[in-house]
């Protein structure tokens, strides 16, 4: 597999509001969150998941999301979208003002079975009522594989019951997809192994990938993504979050280690690492508890340059 080429510009979401903090403890309030999406934006990121429609009791964290749509003001050429469960999830949406929403399902088909009595693919076919009502409300739609590359049932997942999915995605009208890795179980040579198959056999597909960095391999699978030629991914500023449901989760890689490191490699991504930095640092204040971000340890590599006398003194 070769690292010399990857692709020379991405798209990236900001997933933090939403898949950072439905995992943490302390309710964060909606004038927090705008705060914090509008420092997104102006620091450049085109996409941004605002918070999920789902069941309060489930996920309080995201109970305000209704109230967080009505209180931003959108950026044209900004993408807002939200995670949804259900129908209800599209009426919510509607009412609102959120224009993108996004379904999910487990590709884990023990999982699917356990709870649901089906398989991901039937839950799939199950979303055309939802897809239906979203696009006669103006409403876009995108698809999401949780746990693509494995889950703690199943360690790895079989890529035809991957597709299964996709089909099924493709068969209710859905053509944006993201590959999921909230297990945080993914590795390098299957993230390039499954982009490149799925790039290759759904080209029709417009491709995300959303890494967990649990066991710490999530920028390594960025550029196994990158080096398959996928240019769309998710991070999460500070590198907080996880899914509440998955044991030892830990939060999306950082933003700004993303961000950092597609700047040191000349990949465009049209955002200010500076004023990302700021945003980041305003939520690891907001938690008030350390975060998993190496940038705000450490800092940008271009600002560790001293003349020899202070490095002299400093040793």
């Amino acid at each position: 597999m070769s690292w010399m080429n990857p692709v020379k510009k991405v798209i990236l979401c900001e997933v933090g509001p939403r898949d950072g903090l439905q995992n943490e403890k302390n309710i964060i309030s909606a004038e927090d969150k705008v705060r914090l999406i509008n420092g997104i934006v102006e620091a450049g990121y085109p996409v941004v998941e605002v918070g999920s429609f789902v069941h309060p009791k489930a996920v309080p964290q995201m109970a305000n999301t209704d109230e967080v749509f009505r209180s931003l003001t959108f950026r044209d050429g900004v993408e807002y979208r939200a995670l949804i469960a259900n129908l209800k999830g599209v009426e919510r949406a509607a009412a609102c003002g959120c224009r993108k929403v996004k379904l999910n399902v487990s590709a884990s088909k023990a999982h699917n079975i356990a709870n649901l009595n089906r398989t991901p693919a039937e839950t799939v076919a199950g979303f055309g009522k939802c897809v239906d009502a979203a696009e006669e409300g103006g409403i876009a739609v995108s698809g999401s594989i949780s746990m693509a590359f494995g889950s703690p049932w199943d360690r790895e997942i079989p890529l035809s019951d991957v597709k299964e999915i996709v089909e099924a995605y493709l068969a209710v009208g859905v053509r944006e997809i993201s590959l999921s890795d909230a297990s945080g179980q993914a590795y390098p040579t299957q993230v390039y192994e499954m982009c490149t198959e799925m790039k290759a056999a759904y080209p029709e597909v417009t491709w995300w990938l959303h890494f967990h960095n649990t066991r710490g391999l999530g920028i390594a699978n960025i550029l196994a993504g990158m080096s398959a030629g996928f240019d769309r991914f998710d991070t999460s500023f500070a590198g907080v979050g996880g899914c509440p449901f998955v044991p030892g989760a830990a939060g999306n890689v950082a933003s700004e280690d993303v961000v950092h490191m597609l700047d040191e490699m000349g990949v465009e991504t049209g955002i200010d690492l500076d004023k990302l930095m700021e945003v980041s640092r305003d939520v690891a204040k907001l938690l008030a508890h350390p975060t998993d971000s190496y940038l705000l340890r450490a800092g940008k590599a271009k600002d560790l340059i001293l003349d020899l006398p202070q490095r002299q003194k400093n040793n």
